[in-house]
């Protein structure tokens, strides 16, 4: 008989239905416990040092605070959390960036319940899971470190070229007609791709890379 104390999760996914559903997933194992959910990466944060998880399932692209961005802060403020990249990405700059940004695990979305029951088992141990499509972006990030790929999509591209002229996200929004959440959605998917973590950092980098 397993005495152990139930694994104490925590959801953040700025999605309702992922994590009503990620809930129910939890809920449906006796030894999970959720104990708290957030829609970004600062509720995360302050939920993290109010609940102290022991396992995270963390978003990757969120609006406001992404998910690297919440990994860096509840690692250095709490290294005994571990946390699960669980995203729909498998580029292998998110990988990368989720990994060095303290990770233990990196998984899609797609995974199937027992294996994400197994991966939130194994974070709790500090083993690291990841899928094979994450593996396979490690991979390609070793044996191909001198080629950056970052992936950017045209609006990206477009938000990115803005940042880069000086312009603000209600300057961004009017000028692409686009709802100022729309242009923080992008900006967080940007600074996530870039491996940054502000507008100078990203700036400096397109600059460097000739990115726009």
């Amino acid at each position: 008989m397993n005495d152990k104390k139930p694994i104490r999760v925590m959801i953040v996914d700025d999605h309702e239905m992922v994590r009503r559903g990620l809930g129910l997933f939890i809920r449906g194992y006796d030894d999970l416990l959720l104990v708290g959910e957030a829609a970004n990466g600062e509720e995360a944060i302050q939920l993290c040092a109010e609940l102290q998880p022991d396992v995270v399932l963390m978003d990757i692209v969120m609006p406001g605070m992404n998910g690297i961005e919440a990994t860096k802060i509840i690692q250095k403020n709490a290294p005994y959390i571990h946390i699960i990249a669980l995203t729909s990405s498998s580029d292998t700059n998110n990988v990368t960036t989720a990994i060095q940004a303290g990770a233990t695990s990196y998984l899609l979305k797609n995974v199937s319940d027992d294996q994400l029951a197994n991966a939130i088992r194994a974070a709790r141990e500090g083993q690291r899971v990841l899928s094979p499509e994450a593996t396979q972006a490690l991979i390609n990030a070793a044996t191909n470190p001198s080629k950056p790929s970052y992936h950017l999509s045209e609006r990206e591209v477009e938000v990115l070229t803005l940042i880069v002229e000086g312009l603000n996200n209600l300057d961004i929004a009017e000028r692409l007609y686009l709802s100022r959440s729309t242009v923080k959605y992008h900006i967080s998917s940007l600074f996530i791709k870039l491996g940054v973590t502000n507008r100078s950092e990203a700036i400096s980098l397109a600059l460097k890379n000739n990115l726009v």
